[in-house]
Formats: structure tokens, C-alpha cells, sequence
């Protein structure tokens, strides 16, 4: 299994409608068939700056890899992701 999550900060106004629009498209993710318990997340913790939080897991490396290739994330990313993000940490988990 593998427990893929990003942090980040959008350069939207807290609140916007720019914000809410960016988390509800980023729902589509959820639906890409090799995605298990997507979660968004919103960050509370005052040890870090970072605003908004995505989690997910993959059965395995070959699931993983479907999801990073899959169309829906692909343009997530180009036409989302890359212009309406500030800043993000990814870190993937496996369980030991």
C-alpha cells in the first residue's frame, strides 16, 4: 500500500469562490479508478503554514503509477493544479 499525501497553499483568498470551486474539481480525483480513501483536509496545526491538505492510497506501485498517468489527473494538474497552487510538499508513505 501506498499513502500518497500533498499540503498546500492555494493563491486564492480564504473563502473565495476561487478556493471552493478548486476543491470541489479536485473531487474528480477520487473517481480515478485506482484511488482509495481520498480525503481533502484542511490543516489546523500552527507548526506549519500550509492551508489545505489531500490524502489517498494505492493497492501498490502499479496503482500509483496508473493514477499519476490517468487523463483526469494529467489535466488536474496542467490546467488546476500548476496555476492556482502557491505552494505545496508531497510525501508519499509506505507502511513498514
Amino acid at each position: 500500500m501506498i499513502r500518497h499525501t500533498v499540503v498546500f497553499n492555494l493563491k486564492h483568498a480564504d473563502g473565495s469562490a476561487e478556493e471552493a470551486d478548486f476543491l470541489r474539481d479536485a473531487m474528480a480525483l477520487a473517481a480515478i479508478p485506482s484511488v482509495e480513501k481520498f480525503e481533502q483536509l484542511r490543516q489546523v496545526s500552527p507548526k506549519n503554514d500550509y492551508a489545505f491538505g489531500f490524502s489517498m492510497e494505492f493497492a501498490d506501485q502499479a496503482a500509483y503509477s496508473g493514477y499519476n498517468d490517468h487523463p483526469v489527473h494529467v489535466a488536474f494538474v496542467r490546467d488546476r493544479w500548476l496555476p492556482e497552487v502557491e505552494k505545496f510538499l508531497e510525501i508519499d508513505y509506505v507502511p513498514l
